[in-house]
């Protein structure tokens, strides 16, 4: 599959799509809280995705070669859960982490985004971690331009995580998205600087470190779908849907409620404006 080359028209489309799912996050994060449960918050997303948005939830029977179909709208992973989490009855406590992980079909595009929620009091640990995670996808966000390469994004996101002394998991990646869920080109989170394909303006894609507290090695569980680390440390996500623009790059997937981008990322736009 060749890597496709957003038009103008497309590109609305696509902002469309990606505020939608990132709404989807706002409207969610004042639930997550001790006690609700992850099918609770997947209902709601549903709900908000097909009532309000008038949407389609993308991971809502999603079956690429080798699944089951998924069972839910939203991915929920939980603590030492990597990614792809299945919504459950088991109530979210005080002091856990949960990535939740929203993909909005809206007029045929895919608006795709995640982000981490501390529920209750966290620890230290993992609240630095979660913080950690999300600067280290913004340091590979910073290197979206014309004429970088794939691996140049993946080199910066490696380095700050694992010079901060933690692990990156190899086997899910970024990908290119649009009017396809998943579509060339993957978007490593690791590599060597100056290696893969170029950016050019008009590609769009997604950065979405997974990044573990201890070892990289994971393990898929037995529903086919959730995995997990190894060593049972906690694992912290968060996703972006970017554009390249003639100039540097576009996040697609922000909303009123966003985490505002890290100092470094205020800080270089302020001295190029």
């Amino acid at each position: 599959m060749a890597i496709t080359i957003k038009t103008a028209a497309d590109v609305e489309g696509m902002r469309i799509a990606g505020r939608l799912a990132s709404e989807v996050l706002d409207m969610l994060t004042p639930h997550v809280k001790p006690g609700i449960t992850t099918n609770e918050l997947d209902k709601l997303a549903h709900d908000h995705i097909v009532h309000v948005q008038q949407g389609i939830p993308a991971p809502l029977n999603y079956c690429p070669p080798g699944y089951i179909p998924y069972p839910k709208s939203i991915c929920t992973s939980v603590n030492h859960q990597v990614c792809h989490g299945i919504p459950n009855d088991k109530a979210l406590k005080n002091g856990d982490i949960v990535n939740i992980d929203v993909t909005v079909i809206k007029d045929g595009w895919h608006g795709d985004t995640s982000r981490m929620f501390v529920v209750g009091e966290g620890s230290i640990a993992a609240k630095r971690l979660c913080a950690f995670t999300y600067e280290a996808m913004w340091k590979g966000i910073a290197k979206v331009k014309p004429g970088a390469r794939l691996g140049d994004i993946g080199h910066a996101i490696q380095t700050f995580a694992e010079n901060a002394g933690f692990s990156i998991v190899r086997e899910f990646c970024g990908h290119g998205i649009g009017r396809v869920f998943h579509e060339e080109p993957q978007v490593l989170h690791y590599g060597r600087p100056g290696t893969l394909d170029e950016l050019v303006p008009g590609m769009m894609f997604t950065i979405e470190p997974m990044i573990n507290a201890g070892r990289r090695e994971i393990r898929e569980m037995g529903d086919g779908w959730t995995i997990v680390t190894k060593d049972r440390s906690l694992s912290a996500q968060w996703e972006h849907t970017i554009l390249v623009t003639d100039a540097g790059y576009e996040v697609m997937t922000l909303s009123a409620g966003s985490p505002p981008p890290p100092a470094f990322i205020t800080q270089a736009a302020a001295a190029t404006a």
